[in-house]
């Protein structure tokens, strides 16, 4: 167990494998592990899904596919249901930490999360996160727990982050399908073959699959956090973990290619809310010389953003990105400014908050 900081994320199919209440079926193993973990003098930190699935007998929902509004009220009550679930498995205090995507984007919030971890770890309590499902909406949901769980690697500042399902691995083909499928041990580079392995899933009460298995490892390695995919529902995984064995798919952290953590957090975390057309003499500068954007580099921009939002800078010529970064300026003043020269800017709007619309500082390079 070469790791000092670890999280551990746990789907539904192991919180909840009947798909209606909780169950200790999996979770005594993987408890079990968790406390090993600790008195090795590891530090865990623990996703859980399930809370939907937990609280599903205590709503009444005639549709076999329940409304928002009825999955937030299943949250409500399984989100209690479940903690207490987990709670019965250790000796230790277990603290509950419930976000959204929205606590994540906005900066001070994240850094308050990264906080409370940290003080709950010095105090020996297990953290257990999940998605908020009683209030989240499209707009602020991360969507999936395999992301999630990778949020929180980042923000945790973890070094290696264990994604325990009812699958082995990542296999070479659908071993669903495919008798001859083979499981593919070690994965050093996530490229675009390795997501076309990638199959939706099957289980009804999962929002993930192996594809945001995959999404979540990319985001982890690329911030040089090691990531195993294995199969939370068989106990001698944790036994060949504990060994310092692979039991099923590993991709290798990379050196932390990206830079300062402010810059991880706004590739991996914000949304983009729009995009903006560059000149070649901006994507030129933008890409090779790391400069900051001016609006006499911009072409047009497009979506719906404001000053403070995060959009994608995007070279026309084959329309790719080229970069991310938190704009100064909302969609509409661009519109009034795009093409001209920086000592303009006042002249047209009557005020000038940035000289730049893109501080490079506040852009990471795609």
């Amino acid at each position: 167990m070469n790791f000092h900081r670890a999280v551990i994320k746990v789907g539904s199919a192991l919180v909840s494998p009947e798909s209606n209440g909780c169950s200790g079926k999996y979770l005594l193993s993987i408890a079990q592990f968790i406390t090993a973990c600790q008195q090795a003098g590891k530090e865990i930190i623990l996703v859980s899904s399930g809370s939907v699935a937990a609280g599903r007998q205590s709503i009444h929902h005639s549709s076999p596919i329940p409304s928002i509004q009825t999955k937030q009220a299943m949250g409500a009550v399984g989100q209690m249901k479940m903690m207490a679930n987990w709670q019965r498995f250790f000796d230790q205090a277990c603290g509950q930490l419930l976000i959204t995507h929205g606590d994540l984007k906005d900066r001070q919030h994240y850094i308050n999360i990264k906080n409370t971890i940290r003080i709950l770890l010095a105090n020996h309590v297990l953290p257990i996160v999940n998605e908020n499902d009683t209030v989240a909406s499209d707009e602020i949901k991360v969507g999936d727990n395999d992301n999630l769980a990778a949020q929180v690697a980042l923000v945790s500042e973890a070094d290696c982050l264990f994604i325990l399902s009812d699958v082995d691995g990542v296999f070479d083909s659908d071993p669903r399908y495919n008798p001859d499928a083979a499981l593919i041990p070690e994965i050093a580079e996530i490229t675009e073959d390795i997501y076309a392995m990638a199959g939706c899933t099957h289980n009804p009460i999962a929002t993930g699959g192996m594809k945001t298995k995959i999404q979540a490892a990319e985001k982890a390695i690329e911030y040089g956090i090691t990531t195993y995919i294995v199969n939370g529902s068989k106990s001698e995984v944790f036994e060949h973990l504990l060994k310092g064995e692979n039991p099923g798919t590993v991709f290798l952290a990379q050196q932390n290619t990206i830079g300062p953590a402010r810059k991880h957090w706004l590739k991996h975390t914000l949304k983009s809310n729009g995009e903006i057309f560059l000149d070649q003499g901006a994507v030129k500068a933008l890409s090779r010389n790391g400069a900051s954007l001016l609006s006499s580099g911009i072409i047009d921009c497009k979506g719906s953003f404001i000053a403070g939002d995060a959009i994608d800078l995007v070279d026309p010529n084959n329309n790719r990105v080229i970069a991310k970064g938190i704009c100064q300026y909302s969609q509409p003043e661009l519109q009034q400014i795009k093409g001209v020269q920086s000592e303009e800017i006042f002249n047209i709007l009557g005020y000038r908050p940035s000289k730049v619309i893109v501080h490079r500082d506040d852009m990471v390079i795609l």
